[in-house]
């Protein structure tokens, strides 16, 4: 069974390349051929083309959303005085796009970090300075991805934080520094992802849903964890032993308020399978 992860969000019309944004010299830095004079752009703005990006150039900030949906797309270099993007930050099927890095200046995203069906890109290195989403990562559908180690910087999320569909994500490690999810954490359908332990520092998470992950051994990476404020489902991971639900259901002193565990490798932890004692 596959689960196929539908991300609904309204992308925001944009005045293509038109110049509407607010300039201010404050803090004026030089960085070769671009120029951080601009401020904040006001208003939301989609890449669509490579030239596109060029019209961002100088900016520091966006006010609204920030979509790049650009097939042709290969460098964001021009986007180097970008440090924050004041709504939604969405990466969406950028089929040329190996790296993220013209962000390297980026610090805040306001509501989500989408990276969504990115099929070339390898790495999120370009984001490593980013320290603050206030709501959601979703990050799906990117078969080239092998790592989240530019995201090191977060502490928490106010909303979800979703990793699916990634054929080639082998670690968690770039969410070390991760202490709680307000809402859902789901972890489904990631290939050859063998463990958690990248989650080492989560203590608390508003629900859990760990499925469709078929060389998943354990859940030791989320040992931390002591609160899971909703539903608890883990279930369809082909080689992890039930009794490590056991094991993440006994460490818990607050939560959850449902439990939906099976499917997985049976072991003697389990007497009656989709059940746990």
């Amino acid at each position: 069974m596959r689960r196929v992860l539908l991300i609904m969000s309204t992308i925001a019309l944009v005045c293509g390349g038109c110049s509407n944004g607010s300039s201010s010299s404050d803090g004026e830095t030089d960085t070769g051929p671009v120029e951080c004079n601009l401020g904040e752009y006001s208003g939301s703005f989609t890449i669509g083309t490579q030239s596109d990006i060029a019209a961002l150039a100088g900016y520091s900030s966006i006010s609204g959303d920030l979509d790049v949906d650009c097939p042709s797309c290969t460098d964001l270099g021009e986007l180097i005085c970008l440090t924050s993007v004041g709504w939604e930050l969405r990466f969406w099927n950028n089929a040329s796009l190996t790296n993220l890095d013209g962000l390297s200046a980026l610090t805040s995203v306001g509501t989500a970090l989408v990276i969504y069906d990115n099929a070339s890109l390898t790495n999120l290195d370009g984001i490593s300075t980013l320290t603050s989403i206030v709501n959601n990562l979703y990050i799906s559908e990117n078969d080239a991805l092998t790592n989240l180690n530019g995201l090191s910087g977060l502490t928490s999320l106010g909303g979800d934080l979703r990793i699916a569909n990634n054929d080639s994500l082998t670690t968690l490690d770039g969410l070390g520094g991760i202490t709680s999810v307000g809402w859902n954490l789901w972890i489904i359908e990631n290939d050859v992802l063998t463990d958690l332990d990248g989650l080492s520092a989560l203590t608390s998470v508003g629900g859990l849903d760990i499925g469709n992950n078929p060389t998943l051994t354990n859940l030791d990476g989320l040992s931390g964890i002591t609160s899971v404020g909703g539903n608890l489902r883990i279930d369809d991971n082909d080689i992890l032993p039930d009794c490590e639900a056991c094991d993440l259901l006994d460490q818990l002193t607050s939560g959850p308020t449902s439990i939906d565990v099976h499917d997985n490798l049976n072991d003697s932890c389990t007497p009656v399978p989709g059940s746990c004692p």
